[in-house]
């Protein structure tokens, strides 16, 4: 009986990871990887970090944890996979069970035959049609080959303004690497917040802030119309619908599109994504055909709807499952929950399940926590601020989602809600997972906890609130109200509200002072972070005040002019 014949289309990330699993489940099959262009199994997610000098060579991305570069010569010796770079998979045979393919640098034809057949084609980056896109200074980042491209021009000398269109991922880990190069960057969104999608406004609008002080400046909620160049062909300002911004280098980084034309021709059914549909074992319509990663869409474990998520992690995770299923095995990949995460301007940013504004627009009863503390013991000197935004359902407390961000470790919060919205848990699950504490790890009571405490208060009646935002809105109506400031004396001489509202009684001299406060008006307690106006707003319902409520987050969470 000869080899089964495993084929490939695509070698990038998922489609070796498959390869890999597949060669060590079935040994003897004959597994073969065609790729169209002259690179493989690099890692595309380390290209920023590349640009900035953090990954010192180029080689970095294409190799080993142990110093091997990852090309057809070590497909071949460590794997057993024969690769077929610079080789375009044409067309797909289902009949015959063949793929058509075509050197690219020989012009050679020849049909490549398959028992199981793997389409992992990935994405293409969307262009937008914007005129001066060829001019010299204007790149794209979704390939190596850009990444070296930018590095070239960035290594011709220091400094200078760049403009980034596109504030998703790409386009802040991008501004991240250029401003470390000592490049005035601007980032263009077409959208009215940065990481659209991503995190709820009222987090993009406190990241924005930070990032804005950091030195970026944003154009939110503008078109690109056209890139101008010199006489000499060099991109020299960018044209929006509101204005013309000066560039020497543009970055275009506008979201990717599913690579579905190969499936599509071979009547593989697209699904609602526009990227390929697949079951739970990662077939598709054709159960002798499997596809992977950026191409495909998935199940959202929270919604159960299917989505278009593509990232480096699900096209890993899923690698393994085709690869057992390729060699007769039936492994399940169950779902996705969006979570992402990335780093920019010394900010950890992460986010996970639904946001606020998805679980509404579903249809969920949605009650939300708003959390700002420090992601260790304030006494150790690596402490930093996170701010965390959880998203459950109001009724059953399941956990719908999570959002955080800040100098302190906000992806670890992200992972701990992650596992537990996996697990199917509960607010009140979630409060009493047992955490490991330390002070250089955390504090005692850890900020994913304190963010589902929010919520129990909440839901037991203990805590009204209110967001930055609602307060910023009421504050811009007018309304007759106190602003109760109980932060100490020095921090409000520092920073505050300047509004005729605001009043100040340090938290330790509130029940000594309480006569002083207003009861016939409403009043919204502030602090730094929300901890001290939530023990304010305790007090005062405990001495028969009735409109109290206190604003989550704190000032450090206010994303407007002071």
């Amino acid at each position: 009986m000869s080899a089964q014949k495993i084929v490939i289309i695509g070698g990038v990330a998922a489609g070796p990871k498959a390869a890999a699993r597949a060669r060590r489940v079935a040994p003897d099959a004959e597994i073969t990887i065609i790729e169209k262009g002259k690179l493989i199994s690099y890692a595309g997610c380390g290209m920023p970090f590349y640009l900035s000098g953090e990954v010192s060579k180029f080689d970095h991305l294409f190799e080993t944890t142990y110093g091997v570069i990852r090309n057809e010569e070590y497909f071949w010796r460590e794997k057993g996979c024969r690769v077929l770079t610079q080789t375009e998979a044409r067309s797909i045979d289902r009949e015959k069970k063949e793929v058509h393919v075509e050197n690219l640098v020989t012009g050679e034809k020849y049909a490549v035959p398959y028992d199981k057949l793997v389409i992992a084609t990935g994405a293409d980056p969307f262009v937008p049609p914007i005129e001066g896109l060829n001019l010299k200074g204007v790149y794209k980042l979704n390939h190596p080959d850009d990444a070296q491209k930018i590095k070239e021009y960035l290594d011709k000398g220091e400094g200078g303004e760049a403009v980034i269109v596109g504030a998703g991922f790409i386009g802040l880990e991008t501004a991240d690497a250029l401003m470390k190069l000592h490049m005035f960057c601007s980032v263009v969104e077409l959208q009215d917040q940065i990481l659209p999608g991503v995190l709820d406004a009222d987090m993009a609008e406190v990241l924005a802030k930070k990032l804005t002080e950091q030195g970026i400046e944003f154009y939110l909620g503008q078109k690109v119309l056209k890139l101008e160049g010199d006489e000499e062909g060099n991109v020299t300002a960018v044209v929006t619908d509101q204005g013309t911004i000066d560039a020497e280098l543009v970055v275009v980084s506008v979201g990717v599109r599913p690579n579905v034309e190969l499936a599509r021709q071979a009547g593989l059914t697209i699904g609602e994504t526009g990227a390929i549909a697949v079951n739970e074992h990662l077939q598709t319509s054709d159960p002798d055909i499997y596809a992977l990663g950026d191409c495909v869409e998935n199940t959202h474990l929270v919604s159960g709807k299917k989505v278009y998520v593509p990232l480096a992690t699900y096209a890993n995770r899923q690698g393994r499952v085709v690869g057992d299923n390729v060699a007769g095995g039936d492994s399940v990949f169950r779902g996705i929950l969006a979570t992402g995460v990335l780093h920019s301007m010394g900010f950890n940013i992460g986010r996970t399940g639904l946001s606020e504004k998805q679980a509404r627009d579903l249809g969920y009863n949605v009650v939300t926590s708003l959390y700002h503390g420090f992601d260790r013991t304030h006494y150790h000197p690596e402490h930093g601020m996170v701010l965390m935004k959880l998203v459950t359902e109001e009724g059953t407390g399941k956990i719908l989602g999570a959002q955080a961000l800040g100098q302190g470790d906000a992806v670890k919060r992200i992972d701990v809600t992650a596992t537990a919205i996996t697990m199917g848990a509960t607010v009140e699950q979630l409060a009493e997972v047992d955490l490991g504490y330390a002070p250089p790890f955390s504090t005692p009571i850890d900020v994913s906890t304190h963010a589902a405490n929010i919520v129990r208060n909440k839901v037991a009646g203990l805590a009204e609130t209110i967001t930055p935002r609602e307060l910023k809105q009421k504050m811009d109506r007018g309304d007759d109200m106190v602003i109760l400031d109980v932060r100490t004396e020095p921090q409000f001489k520092m920073r505050r509200l300047k509004d005729n509202r605001v009043k100040l009684v340090v938290l330790g001299d509130l029940r000594e002072k309480i006569d002083e406060v207003p009861r016939d008006k409403e009043i919204v307690v502030i602090c730094a972070l929300g901890t001290r106006s939530y023990e304010a707003l305790r007090t005062l319902k405990g001495a028969g005040f009735e409109d109290v409520k206190y604003m989550e987050g704190g000032l450090q969470a206010w994303p407007y002019q002071l």
